[in-house]
């Protein structure tokens, strides 16, 4: 299906192109009465089609079409063939010249083009997997070795002790869960294996879900809410926006040291619903902001406190799930202290409450 759209959006440049070029060739010789700068115009409309189009093909076919169009309908004698004239067959030559260099110039840019991508994307997961054995270290360690210790003095233990080691094992778990959660949102997207299917989303529906779940995990840390009096709708994959919030409130939790206060804000502007989740923690070292949304710092770039360091996974799923709804995602540095965190999701039309 997707080769079909291309051989037809191929075409259709094809064919656009070439009539556009008759079309201003007939001005030029019968309005204008400027019949010099013909062939000019469709050797542009060749290489225009040769530099949109993919492979040599529609250049080719292009070039051919259009010293035909020359000389059928601009060279004298009107509305017949004749190619001993020497202009035609130079002007056609030309054109089947410029159609060949230009195809060719812009397939090898393109396969360039292919080639750094994946280049970079081979990067990003050796990046993703290293940050990953880093992450998952510490918790699995921990829960090693707390279990090793409930099995080798478990007897010589109150049960104070007991259920101490025992909720440290079931933190770590839980955060493996979600650790777990977020690899599986990254490598599912990024493989297309998840279709986006955007649904008709309640803002207020969606943000009493987040704060219900992010409560039951944080319930000590407080959100102030601010959203739109009035009923926005936004269409999306509720389930995967909510962790995208989620997962920016628990890293301001996690790692804005100083943090006394937490907001959730919504508002609208023009078409899009812009989500803004600041806090008035420690901030963002600025040289890490470029790359806060790639899922991997570098030893110069972890966290002074030693923990789990899952903001780099968890912010690259945030910018994972956005993109794929069209969306984008950045975090500023906030003059006052803290960071803001700020992501766009397009509405329907009709759903436009101004913000």
């Amino acid at each position: 299906m997707n080769k079909i759209s291309h051989y037809l959006k191929d075409t259709l440049i094809t064919i656009g192109l070439l009539c556009s070029a008759f079309a201003i060739s007939l001005l030029l010789q019968y309005i204008f009465e400027v019949q010099e700068h013909i062939t000019t115009v469709f050797v542009f409309a060749v290489f225009l089609i040769s530099l949109f189009t993919k492979g040599y093909i529609y250049g080719v076919l292009a070039a051919f079409a259009g010293t035909i169009a020359v000389n059928y309908a601009f060279t004298f004698p009107y509305f017949a063939l004749n190619f001993i004239i020497p202009v035609n067959f130079i002007s056609g030559l030309i054109m089947i010249i410029v159609s060949i260099l230009t195809s060719a110039l812009t397939t090898k840019l393109k396969q360039h083009e292919a080639m750094k991508s994946e280049s970079e994307k081979e990067r990003m997961r050796a990046n993703l997997l290293r940050a990953i054995s880093h992450d998952l270290r510490t918790p699995l360690t921990t829960i090693y070795g707390s279990s090793t210790t409930l099995l080798e003095k478990g007897t010589v233990m109150t049960e104070e002790q007991k259920n101490k080691i025992a909720l440290g094992i079931k933190e770590d778990s839980e955060w493996l869960i979600r650790m777990v959660e977020n690899l599986l949102s990254i490598t599912r997207i990024d493989s297309g294996q998840v279709e986006i299917i955007k649904t008709p989303t309640v803002l207020e529906e969606l943000i009493d879900s987040v704060v219900l779940k992010f409560k039951k995990r944080y319930p000590g840390q407080k959100v102030e809410i601010e959203i739109p009096e009035d009923m926005v709708i936004i269409p999306m994959d509720a389930i995967l926006i909510e962790q995208v919030i989620v997962n920016i409130l628990e890293n301001a939790v996690q790692h804005a040291k100083g943090i006394t206060r937490l907001t959730l804000r919504v508002f609208t502007l023009g078409n899009q619903a812009i989500f803004e989740i600041k806090d008035n923690g420690c901030g963002i070292d600025p040289r890490r902001l470029d790359a806060i949304f790639t899922g991997y710092y570098t030893d110069k770039d972890e966290f002074a406190d030693g923990q789990k360091k899952n903001a780099g996974i968890g912010l690259s799923v945030c910018a994972t799930i956005v993109k794929a709804h069209g969306g984008n995602i950045k975090a500023e540095n906030i003059k006052t202290g803290g960071v803001v965190f700020r992501f766009a999701l397009y509405m329907e039309a009709e759903n436009h409450h101004p913000g």
